[in-house]
């Protein structure tokens, strides 16, 4: 009798997602012999038994595409899954449901593709008895227990050419041009980007920020004939002593906060300081889209390929992780809710400081 295993991709979207589905598939069928079901929707589908069966057919074609052929949702955990009743949203454990339905499907594994959250929601499945290996995803490289995920490197690359395009015409007209870009409460994306734009002030959550320092930074690249400034700034970037931007409250998401907005108050900030224009640019989910760069793809096969190792070899309640140029099983319950944050020794800060980049903060 076949092994038959379940699918899911939860939380945002990401490039990279249909690389991975198209990979455990395919590594399933042709090594193993095995069946898959794909859950639409995230948890979502498992909750509410909404799923396909997936094949070669099903797969063939979507290694280039970005989103996900399953669908996702940042909403349905299983344990708080959110019910509109009287208008109002209330929070019921569907826990219990979920589980039903794996055994019913009489599947042997579910394999689990997310970050923090759906870690942290496969958790607490596998502690009802869902034998369940996760694929570490998230455009933001926040997820502990790897040292890069998948979807990242496409955001990267469409950050950097944002940022490579915004320069032209902060050139042109004199003005500091803010780029704002996603990340949550980790720098990653707002840092590599910043680098590789040629920025010249970064502004990252781990490091908060002092207002003079950015502007005697802008004043001094003036006074050296450079007439503009580029500043890209992590969302959840804040000032020393204050606050995050919070753009909107989300109640039926289990991370309620959605950050944003920092570079409108900033641009205020600056003009009222400075006698200089600024203008912004704020990347949002124009990050999550596309399709995948070539790394993603390979990472993304990668990681499918190796989950499905796992499942083949019995070896459950395990992440796959990048460490070093290898692919190391991680524990989830040493990876949910957890994040992964821009160290302050980190390599790639002390190598910005070095060539000129301005952190807005003394360190």
């Amino acid at each position: 009798m076949s092994i038959k295993i379940g699918v899911l991709t939860g939380g945002g979207d990401c490039p990279g997602l249909n690389a991975v589905v198209r990979s455990v598939v395919k590594t399933a069928i042709h090594d193993y012999g095995m069946e898959v079901v794909g859950f639409m929707d995230g948890y979502e589908g498992l909750i509410e038994n909404r799923y396909r069966d997936l094949d070669d057919k099903a797969v063939s074609g979507i290694l280039t595409r970005g989103g996900t052929i399953l669908g996702t949702s940042n909403k349905a955990d299983p344990f708080n899954f959110p019910i509109l009743e009287n208008e109002k949203w209330i929070y019921i454990d569907r826990s219990s449901q979920a589980v039903r339905n794996y055994e019913r499907l009489g599947l042997d594994a579910l394999i689990a593709i997310g970050g923090d959250g759906t870690m942290a929601a496969t958790h607490g499945l596998m502690n009802l008895g869902i034998k369940a290996v996760g694929i570490p995803k998230t455009i933001d490289n926040d997820l502990y227990g790897t040292d890069q995920t998948f979807g990242f490197d496409s955001a990267l690359q469409t950050a950097t050419d944002a940022v490579d395009k915004i320069h032209t015409t902060a050139e042109a007209h004199h003005r500091v041009m803010i780029v704002e870009v996603m990340g949550r409460y980790a720098g990653w994306l707002a840092l590599a980007s910043g680098m590789a734009g040629g920025g010249d002030i970064i502004l990252i959550p781990e490091l908060p920020y002092d207002l003079n320092i950015i502007c005697d930074k802008i004043k001094e690249r003036n006074r050296r004939g450079k007439g503009f400034s580029i500043i890209v700034v992590g969302e959840g970037a804040k000032p020393i002593g204050g606050d995050l931007v919070v753009q909107q409250k989300v109640e039926t998401s289990p991370d309620k906060i959605r950050l944003g907005g920092i570079a409108n108050v900033l641009s205020k900030q600056i003009e009222s300081l400075i006698n200089m224009e600024t203008r912004v640019t704020i990347l949002g989910h124009l990050l999550r889209g596309g399709i995948p760069t070539a790394y993603d793809r390979l990472l993304a096969t990668r990681f499918g390929n190796e989950a499905v190792k796992l499942v083949n070899g019995n070896r459950y309640g395990l992440m796959v992780g990048l460490k070093g140029q290898d692919i190391e099983p991680v524990p989830i319950e040493e990876v949910a809710g957890k994040y992964r944050l821009v160290p302050r020794d980190s390599a790639y800060i002390k190598t910005a400081q070095s060539i000129g980049i301005n952190f807005g903060t003394d360190i």
